[in-house]
């Protein structure tokens, strides 16, 4: 069997910037089973497979090298990318998927792509749990929970960027993952994302988490669209605008397509 794929650089507007994604597009479904080991092949954070469902809708699901995905911002961007551009879908696509409902994505003429997604905020928690703690080489202001990770908040952009985390620990908080985030002093906000539990150490931009992230962020900085910067090796931007009435979060960004070819499978 003969499958396209494409890699695409997420959440960025230059090349080896952001985080890749890998988009498989399928005729029908192949096996769980078939999936999982493209994914753990191709060893990006993502690999998206998409079924196109009607005109201009496709339904998604996301595999990391490890396990399949709920929810990922970075490799949406990056499959709307490919539509948009080389598999001649226009103006708007609707993803379908099996935990977060439906996803709508827009393109612009300049090149940005426009993702609404249902909000995740975190909500405070006081039982912190000691492998989170013991986890960081730096303690937390606070701690909140949203169904995807801890959200670990930090006094300042400098202790997101310095902390230092031990995945042994990290990873015995599973299923959940941890993000670590502070105001940013270019950005309205920074943070850096953790999921040794589902994927690997140090996700490079990870759009899912801003759901969680902006809402949180609007209200102590009483604004509603807020710029968002990933403070990973690689680095990403997004702009987020969140709507408490809807209970949306619109996630905006660019895509770099590195990669177009074949697996044999």
């Amino acid at each position: 069997m003969k499958l396209d794929i494409f890699i695409v650089d997420a959440f960025t507007d230059a090349q080896f910037k952001g985080n890749s994604a890998a988009i498989v597009p399928l005729e029908q479904w192949i096996s769980d089973e078939l999936m999982q080991k493209i994914a753990s092949e191709n060893n990006l954070s993502e690999t998206a497979f998409i079924v196109k469902n009607s005109s201009n809708g496709y339904h998604i699901r996301w595999f990391s090298p490890l396990t399949e995905i709920d929810f990922c911002g970075h490799a949406t961007l990056a499959t709307a990318f490919v539509l948009f551009n080389h598999l001649d879908v226009h103006n708007k696509v609707e993803f379908t998927t099996n935990k977060v409902g439906s996803l709508t994505v827009t393109s612009q003429n300049n090149g940005e792509i426009v993702m609404n997604f249902p909000m995740q905020k975190p909500e405070p928690i006081l039982d912190v749990p000691a492998e989170l703690l013991a986890g960081l080489s730096i303690t937390p202001n606070k701690v909140l929970k949203n169904r995807q990770a801890y959200f670990v908040v930090y006094d300042t952009q400098h202790e997101v960027e310095q902390v230092v985390y031990q995945s042994d620990l990290l990873k015995q908080l599973a299923p959940f993952d941890v993000v670590v985030t502070a105001k940013g002093d270019d950005a309205d906000f920074v943070s850096r994302y953790f999921w040794p539990a589902n994927g690997g150490d140090e996700d490079p931009v990870t759009g899912s988490i801003h759901t969680g992230l902006a809402p949180f962020w609007a209200e102590q900085l009483n604004k509603r669209t807020l710029k968002a910067y990933q403070a990973s090796a690689r680095g990403g931007h997004l702009t987020c605008d969140v709507d408490f009435d809807s209970a949306r979060v619109t996630l905006v960004g660019e895509g770099v397509l590195y990669l177009k070819g074949c697996i044999f499978v």
